[in-house]
């Protein structure tokens, strides 16, 4: 198959599966909400609403100018992805946000993935936003959003959550912050 051909039928998939997951966080922190759920890093938020849209979009772009082949390889890095990421989720369960929200009583979920990694849902998207443009021989789009997306993660977003947890684990007694 060639890689432009792929390009937006990617983007399709990768928008679909985006809409569905912003409808489950939103009934998430409807219930987080209701639980007491207090929320963390609000400022950065709107950061990732214009990382994942323009790196779908430069995916596409790139993607669709790519005159190659598809790269198997990156593609069933891609699709080893998925089930990963639902696995987080389905760890998470309710828990589960693109928000930081951190619910009265909530216990620091430490199964599945989280046996094996802190935060194992970036550890998907970032194989997520490096896979799937390589996927389409948008390996420009793979690049900078790989170093964009790392950036926002290791020098904003995890910090926030990890503040968030020990700041909770502080109120409640737990000094090892689960």
């Amino acid at each position: 198959m060639r890689a432009r051909t792929l390009a937006p039928l990617l983007l399709a998939f990768l928008t679909a599966q985006r809409l569905v997951e912003l409808r489950r966080a939103r009934a998430n922190e409807r219930w987080a909400r209701a639980q007491g759920a207090a929320e963390y890093g609000r400022a950065h938020y709107p950061l990732f609403f214009v990382l994942h849209p323009t790196w779908m979009l430069f995916t596409l772009l790139e993607g669709r100018a790519s005159r190659g082949r598809v790269n198997v390889p990156a593609l069933l890095v891609f699709l080893a992805a998925q089930p990963l990421r639902a696995w987080v989720m389905r760890s998470l369960g309710r828990y589960w946000n693109t928000k930081i929200l951190i619910v009265t009583g909530g216990q620091r979920v430490t199964a599945g993935p989280f046996r094996y990694l802190k935060h194992p849902n970036y550890a998907v998207v970032a194989l997520e936003i490096a896979s799937a443009p390589l996927a389409v021989g948008a390996w420009r789009t793979a690049l900078a959003y790989t170093v964009l997306n790392a950036a926002l993660l290791l020098l904003v977003r995890i910090p926030a959550e990890e503040r968030a947890l020990a700041h909770y684990a502080a109120t409640q007694g737990d000094p090892a912050g689960h």
